[in-house]
């Protein structure tokens, strides 16, 4: 999946005479940029109600959409409001964007008022959240470092099974069937590369323990291939061995809750501003169309060697490759995606799945490994014939499907997703909606269920749902209307 990006603009309500501004400070150490900064100002104010603005400054990506926080209270009332969808459920106040101001670009700002009533002078909101992340706070990674690990860390062996190929299933050490039924924690992907962090919100054994929770059993986790070599772009305080060594805690973590752990690489380097660039930066700061041949490779070797010894961990070569984007032939495509080397409409030197494979089994490595096929990981059509060849047999095929793809419908599925599950085991990494809701979802995991097949819900993130597929809206596992279908599913399947 790609991410949720976001922007503004202000406009003036009328008004009562000003009689004074009450800003909300911002407080960090010092040199510390917060993820977002809100200033709450009361504007006017009279015997039974006043007026207040808000205004919203985002210091993240770029999102798409936006949604506010804050709670009111000695019994304020929210009573209209422009420049956002206003609304109030108990102290709890939302201001959600409206249609034209909905983007808020990085380092961008956003105003935002209402008139509410009041029974005399009311306590001033102190917490803001963005997205349910909270601003006017230190923007420091919310893991600890891994030099020191938090007391509650769980041992590395864990208790999630080692896994292995056979046939078209996927088995522990028993030949017992394994199903991989879970979600995506997105974060590593994105953060370090950004400058904030190594994870986004919480990874600590609570977070964790709040996913198992909802009866899943297994967790794909997102990497950058920058930020786990130690590239010299990315802050020393997220790369190389202190984002390994958060990887290794958070791995650890999901084993010792009976999870399997899919380590995925999901941004890499190489520069591509052709059909459907997601950007034009060489660095690994957006989903390129293939891995680079310059350090994905090595990335590969780097993670198969530190996680080689624990067959608990599943391997994820590439979250969505796009050759076909990049090129009007089909077969052209396939053969970059297998083979690598110089593709057509791609500027730089292309790591193709065999040459992942190939670093992977070179460490000895027998861990599973998966490989998604072309438009995004949506088209499997030809995944066979193209099949990479795996010495150690444990290669699983990857799939992805949202409501806004081209192969959405049981019909595609039955046609080329079975064929493909006939013979190997098949693995829908990413499956989600843009709706805010699970109808298409309860479809896809049917059809997945009826076949013996595995899924994992994007995403376990307190994003806007409205912008993207967003399973929670709090990290202790509070469902979105969209993540309750996966949720209650789950548990389900697994009372």
């Amino acid at each position: 999946m790609r991410h949720p990006p976001r922007s503004v603009l202000l406009a003036v309500a009328g008004a009562v005479a000003l009689v004074g501004s009450v800003v909300v400070p911002v407080v960090t150490a010092q040199g510390a940029t917060p993820a977002c900064t809100v200033e709450y100002s009361v504007t006017s104010q009279w015997a039974n109600g006043f007026q207040a603005a808000v205004n919203i400054t985002n210091n993240r990506a770029a999102l798409n959409s936006w949604s506010l926080t804050f709670d009111l209270a000695d019994g304020q009332k929210v009573t209209q409001g422009w420049n956002a969808k206003w609304s109030q459920s108990g102290t709890t106040v939302t201001a959600a964007n409206e249609s034209w101001n909905g983007s808020l670009g990085t380092g961008a700002s956003v105003s935002a008022g209402f008139l509410g009533s009041s029974s005399g002078v009311g306590a001033v909101p102190t917490t803001f959240k963005l997205n349910g992340t909270t601003c006017n706070v230190d923007s420091e990674p919310t893991t600890p470092p891994p030099s020191t690990p938090p007391p509650t860390d769980p041992p590395t062996s864990g208790t999630a099974p080692a896994l292995h190929v056979s046939g078209n299933k996927l088995v522990d050490a028993d030949g017992k069937n394994r199903r991989l039924l879970g979600v995506n924690r997105s974060g590593g992907e994105f953060m370090c590369v950004q400058g904030y962090g190594i994870f986004d919100g919480p990874v600590d054994d609570a977070a964790v323990k709040a996913i198992a929770d909802w009866k899943a059993n297994a967790v794909r986790i997102p990497l950058n291939e920058e930020c786990w070599l130690g590239l010299s772009n990315i802050k020393p305080e997220y790369a190389g061995a202190n984002y390994i060594g958060a990887v290794k805690d958070l791995v650890a973590r999901v084993e010792a809750h009976g999870m399997t752990p899919i380590v995925e690489l999901h941004w890499t380097n190489g520069q591509y501003t052709g059909n459907s660039a997601g950007c034009s930066d060489v660095h690994a700061t957006c989903q390129k169309p293939m891995p680079d041949a310059q350090y994905t490779p090595s990335f590969w070797k780097s993670v198969a060697s530190t996680f080689k010894d624990d067959q608990s961990v599943v391997f994820d070569l590439f979250n969505e490759p796009y050759p076909d984007r990049a090129t009007s032939s089909v077969t052209d495509a396939w053969k970059c995606w297998r083979d690598g080397g110089t593709c057509p409409g791609i500027g730089y030197e292309v790591a193709g799945m065999q040459d992942l494979v190939d670093a992977v089994r070179g460490t000895g490595a027998k861990n599973v490994i998966m490989a998604g096929g072309l438009a995004y990981s949506n088209d499997l059509s030809q995944w066979l014939t193209y099949k990479p060849a795996d010495p150690a047999g444990n290669l699983v095929a990857a799939y992805h499907v949202y409501n806004f793809n081209t192969c959405s419908n049981e019909s595609c599925w039955n046609s080329t997703i079975a064929p493909v599950a006939a013979q190997v085991p098949l693995v829908a990494g990413e499956i989600g909606e843009n709706t805010c809701s699970h109808g298409f979802v309860d479809q896809v995991m049917k059809w997945f269920d009826d076949h013996n097949l595995s899924y994992l819900g994007w995403t376990w993130n307190t994003w806007d749902c409205s912008s993207g597929p967003s399973l929670i809206s709090d990290y202790d596992g509070t469902p979105t209307a969209y993540g309750a279908g996966l949720r209650d599913h789950l548990r389900a399947l697994n009372p």
